[in-house]
């Protein structure tokens, strides 16, 4: 087994995978720089993963895909989020390849609209969720420029840019891919197809049907597909939540640290002693700009800050003291009383007491924000009012989406990866192996009769060594059909040997019951073989074909010695009397008919399951019956006659025309041929007659003794 797994591994191509590989990513990174280097609004960094997946099949191609971005994100980390797309575009090429599209003209641009459709408008919406509209990419400019024709809205503005851009990218890949993939001849291409054999490579045709599946339900490769995308989903899914929760819970612990910053300086900044001043007289009261203009400085400072304002909490209301304007909303005036929002129900009595509360999250009328509220204290720690900023959780929002589109983009193309790779293992070290062994199981059965020992080799040419159950599988369905086609020759052997007995026993048995009437046994042994002739003849002008089986033709060949076993009840007087009978002796003679039937009856009771006996019956019950109805024992005519008989017919009379008997002598051929031919349709079959005469140079050999069956 040691060497068959050394044979095999020769047949493996791995060296030549790994060097295609390795040219395809050096085809995707240097065709990604010279995009760059001589700014190209166009991408050129997925030649490599097609070329690989067309050549070389849905593995290469993704591995390549995958790994090019990974290396790509050491200069541009956003690359690694675009790898799913080189993965789905790799799983779509090299399914375009196997169905033979690429070598059509229509097939081609289907393609190249499906891999720009993929490049361009999945990538957009990734996009779209990681940074917004126009604010990535090379196709930047071409977005804003349609979106400032006016005829587009964002949205469609950078998916139209995008799937346009990637077209002709695409475009330019099968450019240059095409030729090498049709001029590579297919003997070149099979060195670079990864494959994964455990045993002797099958032909393609025999690959093909080991790979399909034909099942009564859900085939393996279905169910491991199966049980690999749930735990690859449950891990995904469990994931992306915690890393979801977590990044939010994060995000709004940096939130609520930057909104508690912002309003200790406003507290800071805002003098406790003015603030009556400030409600009563606004602007003029004095330091109130200058306040101000701090208070907007320290809003510009960050872009998360949406809401400034200083409130005086009184049981009326809020008592506006500073409320800064915004690019979509004027502040209120100093002084104005702004009602409790019903999200601040729970806090007023602590506002009222001068306490700090906790930050709330509120997401109503001005959208979802943090608040957090100071105190602005006295020197006397009396809370004169409160310092309160409005942190924008919108950003968070918008960074939570591109966070789960990072999450699935990564997903999406790990799972591909994965997925691919478990596939191809499941189908070189299960599939194959398992379908082969039921293929040649079936060749087995099929050919165990006419051909066990080819079958055998053809299950040990298998050769299969996984090294797992699957090779102990094998070995022990090799065993038994080594031992199946064993047993199966040994029974043959001793069938054929008593199948001889039994043909032996019946021609003693006919030569004794003939040898009554002075007959050597000849004829016994002439009309079997002439029935043979008769048969074979019939086959080859195609008559009777539905009822002329292989085991009709040998049922009646070996059953024929036995058409007059039922002479063993006439007496000796009678079936060796010189001259001619007269009508009583003719009479008893002609019960030989019946009595044959009832003595191969009686056998048949107990031996049910011979059919060559069945035949035997009508040969001896039916043999003198004529086609036009006057023969006997029962004057029956035409198709009622058995086949059978109606053979045995021109073979008995023929050979009893030609034999020398004790109260005649033989007939030449000729005039015996005359006397078969002058009996058509009214003695015999006209068909089997008719046979019987075409086969006339078989005739001669047989009464010559040169015939061979």
């Amino acid at each position: 087994m040691e060497e068959v797994r050394k044979k095999i591994l020769k047949n493996k191509n791995i060296p030549w995978v790994i060097l295609m590989c390795a040219v395809a990513l050096v085809l995707n990174l240097s065709g990604a720089s010279l995009a760059s280097a001589i700014h190209l609004p166009i991408y050129l960094d997925t030649i490599g993963t097609l070329l690989a997946a067309i050549i070389g099949g849905y593995l290469p191609g993704i591995f390549v895909g995958f790994v090019s971005n990974f290396i790509k994100a050491s200069s541009d980390p956003t690359a690694i989020y675009y790898e799913c797309l080189s993965v789905i575009m790799a799983v779509v090429a090299s399914w375009f390849e196997q169905k033979g599209y690429l070598r059509r003209f229509g097939g081609i641009v289907a393609f190249t609209v499906i891999a720009s459709l993929i490049g361009g408008g999945l990538g957009s919406l990734l996009t779209w969720f990681l940074y917004g509209f126009a604010a990535e990419g090379i196709t930047v400019p071409f977005v804003k420029q349609l979106y400032e024709s006016g005829s587009f809205s964002p949205f469609m503005a950078q998916i139209t840019g995008d799937v346009f851009i990637d077209f002709v990218d695409k475009v330019i890949n099968m450019i240059f891919i095409l030729p090498i993939y049709i001029l590579t001849p297919e003997n070149i291409r099979r060195k670079f197809r990864l494959n994964g054999w455990q045993q002797n490579p099958l032909e393609d045709k025999d690959e093909l049907r080991a790979g399909s599946s034909n099942n009564r339900s859900i085939s393996i490769r279905t169910k491991m597909m199966f049980m690999i995308t749930s735990a690859l989903m449950i891990i995904a899914i469990v994931s992306t939540v915690i890393g979801y929760s977590l990044y939010l819970e994060d995000s709004i612990e940096n939130h609520r640290y930057l909104a508690e910053g912002v309003a200790s300086t406003v507290a800071g900044v805002v003098e406790p002693y003015r603030i009556n001043d400030y409600i009563d007289l606004g602007y003029s009261a004095i330091g109130y700009v200058r306040t101000e203009n701090n208070l907007y400085d320290i809003r510009n400072s960050s872009p998360d800050i949406e809401y400034l304002y200083v409130y005086r909490i009184l049981p009326d209301g809020c008592h506006v003291v500073f409320d800064l304007d915004t690019d979509d909303l004027k502040g209120a005036e100093a002084g104005e009383i702004i009602p409790f929002d019903d999200s601040f129900a729970p806090y007023i009595d602590a506002l009222l007491a001068g306490e700090e509360i906790e930050p709330i999250i509120t997401d109503d009328t001005y959208g979802w924000l943090l608040t957090v509220y100071k105190p602005i204290v006295d020197e006397n720690g009396v809370t004169q009012a409160y310092a309160c900023i409005d942190i924008s959780m919108d950003r968070l929002r918008s960074n939570g989406y591109a966070f789960l589109a990072k999450q699935i983009s990564l997903f999406i193309g790990t799972f591909i990866l994965i997925l691919a790779i478990g596939l191809w293992i499941i189908r070189y070290n299960l599939i194959y192996p398992v379908n082969t062994m039921a293929m040649a199981a079936t060749n087995f059965a099929y050919h165990m009769e006419d051909q066990p020992d080819d079958s055998v080799d053809r299950v040990k040419a298998l050769q299969i060594c996984t090294g797992d159950e699957i090779e102990n599988l094998y070995m022990a369905f090799s065993k038994m059909t080594e031992d199946s086609v064993d047993y199966v020759n040994e029974i043959q052997e001793k069938t054929d040997t008593i199948q001889e007995m039994q043909n032996s026993l019946i021609l003693v048995l006919a030569d004794m019951v003939e040898s009554r009437d002075k007959n050597t046994g000849d004829h016994v042994r002439k009309t079997a073989i002439y029935t043979d002739v008769i048969m074979k003849e019939l086959i080859k002008e195609g008559i009777y074909t539905d009822v002329l089986t292989p085991e009709f033709v040998n049922d009646v060949y070996n059953s024929a010695p036995l058409h007059d076993i039922g002479k063993i009840s006439v007496s000796d007087v009678i079936l060796n009397k010189p001259g001619k009978l007269t009508d009583e002796e003719f009479a008893e003679m002609k019960k030989h008919t019946t009595a044959g039937s009832e003595i191969i009856s009686r056998v048949i009771e107990m031996v049910p399951e011979s059919s060559y006996l069945y035949t035997a019956k009508d040969l001896a019950e039916f043999h003198h019956e004529k086609w036009n109805g006057t023969g006997y024992p029962h004057g029956i005519s035409g198709e009622e006659i058995p086949l059978s008989a109606r053979i045995m017919a021109v073979a008995d009379v023929f050979d009893a025309l030609v034999s020398k008997r004790s109260y005649k002598e033989g007939m030449p051929v000729e005039k015996a041929l005359g006397i078969i031919r002058e009996g058509i349709g009214t003695h015999f079959d006209p068909y089997v007659a008719q046979a019987f005469l075409n086969a006339e140079e078989e005739v001669r050999k047989v009464l010559e003794g040169k015939w061979e069956a």
